[in-house]
């Protein structure tokens, strides 16, 4: 008997299935990664958006990810029929007074399936569905049978409204949107050729993943501990919800941990994190408009991953720049007289056509330098450690507030870093909060250093006393 791979030895080959799934389907690596990641977990997905957004292509190269999983796809409506879905009744099986249907080749024998306009098939389809996902079994004639569904993909303009098909909906633990490319990725789109398209032009595809190695991956996930810090993530998404009135069943809490734990089992760990909750949106969200405000929240309120604004350390450098520049422009109290000196200086300087050439105007800069330092206010040393120290205080306060967050930007993209599920524009607008804080707080510290030079270069008038004075007591 093969003993299959560790499941985290798997990968590298999850990590190239990634890859050639996504291949050519542009803006469709969350798509892609739930979509996999649901289907190793037995999970099924329903991708929510208008046509031509590349979901039944999805579907079709997903089985292609799972070795001997067979492929069905239908387009439902509300005229199809259940031999469509299921098969024709069996002629022979009717003469000996039984009621069975071929399956070969149909829904009840594969392993991908994709249910185009799932919403939009009769009461009896629905319900003969309803087991089959839930339970991997149909009905044929007296007989159960036992099904090798891996996982189904839906598909539907829009979530249905009818309570009545609200258990059926609530069988895709995923529940994805999938919109047009965007303006940006517009012009990529009409770039691409058929073949890269429709994959044909990917890279060779990796060796499909085997009953035994998606068994391995199970064992592993089971062993996965759920872990302090998403468990309280999950009990603080609950009173978030439960403020919302958006119900989650406890099916549905069990189902996304279970999911959580295939993702860690196959990245190697054995606990699950905070960052585990990325998948929340796709679970907890009965409405596509739903999915943003629980990004928010997974981004906000529980990552603490958004840019922060400083605006008592910014008013602060202000403060210190506009006084910088007010005691560096001050004038001496007693500089009437050097002031006229310089304002002849400086008419000379301009110019009357003389003869005397560069060597007199040099020898008027000179002078004109001179005058205008002995204008310039000067400052005794006391002032001007004072502002330095004032300014350092400042400077400490930054660089205060600046180390938990370097450090919490560092621990981030070391774990996003271990990271296969995780899309990677996710992981960069996660690691761009906090790269704005700090870009904020350095520049900040920039600026304070260059006012800090400034108050150091002021004038200094030896004259005056260079101790600090001793505090007044005021009597009492």
């Amino acid at each position: 008997m093969t003993v299959p791979n560790p499941p985290h030895a798997l990968r590298p080959r999850l990590s190239a299935w990634l890859a050639t799934l996504e291949a050519g389907l542009l803006e469709r690596s969350s798509a892609v990664r739930l979509a996999l990641l649901a289907a190793l977990a037995g999970e099924h997905v329903l991708l929510i958006g208008p046509p031509g957004t590349a979901k039944s292509e999805l579907a079709r190269r997903l089985h292609r990810a799972f070795d001997g999983a067979g492929y069905f796809e239908r387009l439902l409506t509300r005229f199809s029929t259940p031999e469509e879905l299921f098969g024709p009744l069996s002629l022979k099986a009717l003469e000996d007074d039984r009621y069975e249907r071929l399956t070969t080749g149909f829904l009840p024998t594969a392993g991908i399936a994709f249910l185009d306009e799932v919403f939009k098939a009769n009461s009896a389809i629905l319900n003969a569905l309803l087991t089959l996902l839930n339970e991997r079994e149909f009905d044929n004639g007296s007989g159960r049978l036992r099904t090798p569904l891996v996982s189904v993909i839906g598909a539907s303009n829009e979530v249905p409204a009818d309570e009545a098909l609200q258990a059926f909906f609530d069988r895709f633990l995923l529940r994805v949107p999938v919109a047009p490319v965007s303006d940006a990725a517009f012009s990529a789109l009409l770039g691409l050729g058929e073949a890269t398209a429709s994959g044909d032009g990917a890279a060779a595809a990796p060796a499909p993943i085997g009953p035994a190695e998606r068994t391995a991956l199970q064992a592993a996930a089971d062993r996965v501990r759920l872990g302090d810090a998403a468990l309280q993530g999950c009990s603080a998404l609950r009173g978030w919800l439960a403020a919302r009135q958006w119900p989650v069943s406890d099916r549905r809490w069990r189902q996304w941990v279970g999911l959580m734990r295939v993702a860690a089992g196959s990245e190697g760990r054995e606990e699950l994190d905070a960052l585990d909750l990325w998948l929340a949106p796709y679970v907890v969200s009965g409405r596509p408009e739903q999915v943003g405000e629980v990004q928010q929240w997974f981004e906000a309120e529980w990552l603490d991953c958004t840019a922060r604004e400083a605006p008592w350390l910014e008013r602060a450098v202000q403060t210190f720049e506009q006084q910088l520049q007010l005691e560096a422009s001050a004038q001496a109290d007693e500089s009437d007289d050097a002031a006229g000196k310089l304002a002849l200086a400086r008419a000379l300087r301009r110019g009357d056509g003389s003869e005397g050439g560069s060597q007199d105007d040099g020898m008027l800069r000179i002078v004109s330098a001179r005058l205008e330092e002995q204008m310039r206010r000067h400052w005794s040393c006391v002032h001007i450690a004072a502002r330095l120290a004032q300014v350092d205080e400042i400077l400490a306060h930054i660089a205060r507030e600046r180390a938990p967050i370097a450090e919490q930007a560092a621990g981030l993209a070391a774990r996003l870093a271990q990271r296969l599920w995780l899309p990677p524009e996710l992981g960069q607008r996660l690691q761009a909060g906090p790269a704005a804080t700090l870009a904020l707080l350095d520049s900040l510290a920039a600026r304070l250093q260059a006012t800090r030079a400034g108050f150091a270069a002021l004038p200094v008038d030896e004259a005056l006393p260079a101790a600090v004075p001793e505090p007044v007591t005021v009597p009492a």
